[in-house]
């Protein structure tokens, strides 16, 4: 299959068109049924010349290409409506029916806030300009109107969780007009495997009830049904809450296909450099070191610990507290025993077979590193986080 992509490098162009290539280059294989030979990449620096080619040899067509903030409001039309008759004439006058999406936006429902938009009216005309053309052709639609988008753009540009994100990311100021308003959101990563359904035509559809999407089983329009609902302080106060990640290590819940998870990891795409790596508090004695890793909200905290030769640690036990001990590096001996009836375990670990080992609740114990010559590097997990006014932890040797 021989692609064209148009938009090809704005945000939803670029993530795309690196997705295509991970499929066509074998190196995501989760969508066998997706063969790509070539993808054709056109962008307002393309020529014509290379529009006629890519529209007498493509297969399928995402057409992205769109303006989102012209200097002058006829400019809508033009650059949206405009662009799409030349793409649409191109196909036919070499009878290419090849499928052909295009992205649109909510806003040509003309509803709601949107009643009076310019840029809605324009994407209104190019949705019609396409169903006609699919009504003329016999050639496959896909029509998309997208929501707010979320992934790594042009701050202060066209998408207020961009400008937040990078405000946030690096110190600089931003204004909240209303913390209560809501907005309907599509990640970026869920938009492209919407694109995969597509190709492999087992895209969903929907109609519109004003702004609302309703999915049905053959509705005008295609949709990525998976979107998410939350209020502009939602969004700043998670955003807040990664940026103290670095000094508090306290991660936020972030549930698989949560926004708060998706939202993280757009976060990340706009520190500077210098925030990459940021430094930990090693507690240093002449044991060796204790270094507390990540803190969670409901899954208690992991640390790193060294043991220097010889050194044993530990010798403690919990009343709830449980921890996992995991050898990394060297080689130690771990110790437990019932405070109660006695019994006893030993288990000798080494960073050359890692296992883990859990310290039961009621049993006291040490972790020893065996070695004259190598320290001892053990990760350990916890159920909670370290309370100085609550330790459960109370010294006993094993």
């Amino acid at each position: 299959m021989k692609i064209l992509v148009t938009g090809a490098k704005g945000m939803v162009g670029t993530a795309l068109c690196n997705n295509l290539k991970n499929i066509r280059d074998g190196k995501n294989r989760m969508r066998p049924n997706i063969q790509i030979d070539e993808i054709y990449e056109y962008d307002m620096d393309s020529t014509q010349e290379e529009l006629e080619g890519y529209c007498q040899n493509c297969d399928f067509v995402f057409n992205l290409a769109g303006v989102n903030r012209p200097k002058n409001p006829e400019d809508f039309m033009k650059g949206n409506f405009g662009f799409a008759s030349t793409l649409l004439d191109t196909l036919k006058k070499y009878n290419n029916k090849a499928t052909i999406m295009l992205s649109s936006s909510v806003q040509a429902t003309l509803a709601g806030r949107f009643g009076n938009s310019e840029y809605g009216r324009s994407k209104k005309a190019g949705e019609e300009l396409f169903f006609e053309y699919g009504k003329e052709t016999g050639a496959k639609v896909a029509v998309y109107r997208f929501s707010n988008l979320m992934g790594h753009s042009r701050p202060k540009y066209n998408s207020a969780i961009s400008t937040f994100c990078w405000a946030v990311a690096n110190d600089e100021p931003f204004t909240v007009n209303d913390r209560n308003t809501e907005l309907e959101v599509l990640y970026i990563d869920d938009l492209v495997e919407g694109m995969f359904d597509l190709l492999e035509g087992e895209e969903k559809h929907c109609e519109f009830d004003g702004v609302e999407t309703v999915l049905t089983d053959s509705g005008k329009y295609c949709c990525v049904p998976v979107t998410h609902k939350v209020t502009l302080g939602e969004i700043v106060d998670l955003l807040r809450q990664f940026k103290e990640q670095p000094v508090n290590l306290m991660m936020p819940k972030m549930p698989d296909g949560s926004f708060a998870k998706k939202l993280f990891s757009l976060y990340l795409t706009y520190l500077p450099k210098d925030k990459f790596k940021y430094s930990l508090k090693m507690n240093c004695d002449n044991r060796g070191s204790f270094t507390e890793l990540v803190h969670t909200q409901d899954c208690g905290q992991v640390s790193i610990n060294i043991s220097k030769p010889g050194i044993t640690k530990g010798q403690h036990w919990h009343n709830s507290k449980w921890e996992q001990f995991i050898v990394v590096h060297g080689h130690g001996l771990i110790q437990e025993r019932n405070i109660n009836t006695g019994e006893t375990v030993e288990f000798e670990v080494s960073g050359d077979k890692i296992e883990s080992v859990y310290m039961i609740p009621g049993w006291t114990h040490n972790i020893i590193n065996l070695s004259d010559t190598e320290d001892l590097v053990t990760v350990m997990t916890c159920n909670e986080i370290f309370n100085p006014n609550h330790p459960d932890t109370f010294g006993e040797v094993v």
